[in-house]
């Protein structure tokens, strides 16, 4: 081989490993924005990771309202939830706020006509760190609200929740099949 014939490889080689991670990373952002949006693509409206904390306060009312509805709460209860609630959204806020600055920052990075990867990593660091932070907000605020509630009520929310995750895993499979082409 020579010397132009290995470079000109070398250049393609990199050509490609760039555009792999770019696509990757892309596809991450895409992956990240699509769950703060909450699956289904409905902007608040999840229960996983942080999303029960999401969303106008009323609707964050009437979801908390139906969950204890389930599981026979008190009005002390209800009083105390709600607000445990309304601080923990309060708090995650801002990391939302934190974590599309992030997935912006992403994006810029990504469409630059030279990929930093130094910077890549970076970011990536910054979004492990933003991520870990909401997530400890959200287990200190799950762990409040299991004070408040009896271990029954809990067991009971628990099943309510096991049966919702699996109603809309079957929801996202029934949408998955109905895009894939017929054949």
């Amino acid at each position: 081989m020579t010397e132009a014939t290995t470079v000109n490889s070398n250049k393609r080689g990199l050509k490609w490993l760039a555009a792999s991670v770019v696509l990757a990373m892309a596809g991450t952002v895409a992956v990240s924005a699509w769950a703060d949006r909450g699956a289904g693509g409905h902007g608040g409206h999840r229960m996983g990771s942080h999303g029960m904390f999401l969303g106008s306060p009323e609707h964050m009312a009437r979801g908390i309202d139906r969950l204890l509805d389930g599981v026979d709460a008190t009005d002390a209860q209800r009083t105390q939830i709600k607000a445990i609630v309304q601080q923990a959204a309060a708090d995650l806020k801002g990391q939302r706020d934190a974590g599309r600055t992030l997935r912006d920052q992403a994006m810029q990075l990504f469409t630059a006509p030279a990929v930093d990867a130094a910077a890549a990593e970076s970011l990536r660091q910054q979004m492990l760190a933003q991520h870990d932070t909401a997530s400890r907000r959200t287990l200190q605020a799950m762990l409040e609200i299991s004070g408040v509630l009896t271990p029954e009520q809990r067991a009971t929310l628990a099943e309510k929740m096991k049966q919702r995750q699996a109603h809309m895993h079957k929801r996202m499979q029934e949408r998955m099949e109905s895009r894939q082409p017929k054949q």
